[in-house]
């Protein structure tokens, strides 16, 4: 894996380009890693994953706890691991113990020996050697080592501790690893102590790892801790290496996070919206256009999304975004959508998670297009205003 910084905006900014060299592609950042079950997205079969722009949607996010109860670990490496196992030799698979959604770390119930997960299969404690045996069996390109997340109300004490029992984590997972850290990405946690945060960030950089995963975010933290724990984990990090960041959903969360430097992100939003039926919307080829404009103003839904369970869409012919070109738009309308959730087919989410996925991929180009013509604070500063706007609008 090699990965160099194209572009850094200017003006002391920290958002920044890059270009991660990785499995025989060569993937520009920031980008989005795409959430799985069990190795592939919720509703999109590994067929339909060839209609999402590439090289972007070649990054998928693979939870080993997914694996605890299925295939037993021995089947998977005697496949050949799970590239081959899922049929995507091409595809780069990040592995992290965690997934945002079924399988939420339980800080209360590790200890010193492993992490406690609530997973599919239920509460496990998870050993180093019970992770690394996975990892070794599953041969994903990038995995991030075991990490002690704690949420953001925890005492100082408490994050000393999660920090102690990361690195020595850390370390036993090095040891244990046959490749001895080469593809590993190095979990810096801390809760919301900034103090412990960066003791991590610098100790982990210590460490003979690939890149860093800033974990223990979205549990309980609010956006001015955030940016506060982003800072004090970024200042603290090599600059040559990635960096990844969990559990940054939002838009808004993301341009926040690539303001602060991070280059690629593991979110569970796609899923989430596609599970309640809502379809992203906002503009993404502002650039050259809304831009010189000064707006990003969208007078659908609640200007990023739309949710079409709604009635109205039940005679809307439209497509869901005229100028996508996603599966979706090209072949299907709002109403027939409407009609799918409302009938509860599944086939609805399929098309959701399609669109969805597409939309927002699109949306990672565009942030990378304005790093690179130096426009990114600006296309930030007006995506936020116009979505506050939007919000205390619909308030009043």
């Amino acid at each position: 894996m090699r990965f160099a910084v194209t572009k850094v905006c200017g003006g002391g900014a920290k958002a920044r380009a890059g270009m991660l060299q990785i499995a025989g592609s060569n993937i520009e950042t920031p980008a989005l890693l795409l959430s799985t079950r069990k190795g592939l997205p919720a509703f999109v079969s590994r067929d339909l994953l060839a209609s999402l722009p590439l090289p972007d949607s070649l990054f998928l996010h693979v939870c080993p706890t997914h694996f605890m109860e299925g295939p037993p670990s021995k089947t998977i490496s005697n496949i050949g691991g799970l590239h081959h196992m899922l049929g995507l030799p091409d595809h780069v698979l990040i592995a992290a113990a965690g997934d945002s959604i079924e399988s939420l770390p339980t800080s209360e119930a590790s200890n010193k020996f492993g992490a406690s997960f609530e997973t599919p299969a239920g509460r496990r404690l998870v050993k180093p050697s019970d992770y690394m045996e996975l990892i070794s069996c599953m041969k994903p390109n990038l995995w991030a080592s075991l990490a002690d997340e704690v949420p953001a109300w925890v005492t100082e004490k408490r994050n000393k501790v999660s920090v102690e029992r990361t690195l020595r984590w850390l370390d036993a997972c090095i040891a244990l690893d046959e490749d001895s850290g080469a593809n590993t990405l190095g979990v810096v946690v801390g809760g919301s102590s900034v103090e412990q945060r960066k003791l991590c960030a610098t100790e982990v950089s210590k460490r003979n790892v690939s890149g860093f995963w800033i974990g223990g975010l979205g549990l309980g933290d609010s956006p001015e801790e955030r940016c506060s724990i982003l800072d004090a984990a970024v200042g603290c990090l090599p600059p040559e290496k990635p960096r990844v960041v969990s559990r940054l959903g939002l838009p808004e969360e993301v341009l926040e996070g690539v303001a602060a430097g991070i280059d690629l992100f593991d979110s569970t939003y796609i899923y989430q919206l596609t599970m309640g039926g809502f379809a992203l919307i906002f503009p993404i080829d502002i650039v050259g256009k809304e831009m010189q404009n000064g707006s990003l103003n969208s007078s659908d839904g609640d200007f990023t999304k739309i949710n079409l369970r709604a009635t109205t869409y039940r005679k809307d012919t439209s497509r869901i975004v005229d100028s996508c070109s996603c599966f979706t738009c090209q072949n299907h309308t709002r109403a027939y959508l409407n009609h799918l959730l409302n009938v509860h087919e599944m086939l609805a989410q399929i098309l959701l998670e399609i669109h969805n996925t597409h939309h927002y991929l699109c949306f990672f180009r565009l942030i990378r297009d304005t790093i690179k013509t130096g426009q990114f604070d600006r296309f930030r500063q007006q995506f936020v205003q116009d979505r506050r706007a939007y919000l205390a609008a619909a308030v009043i």
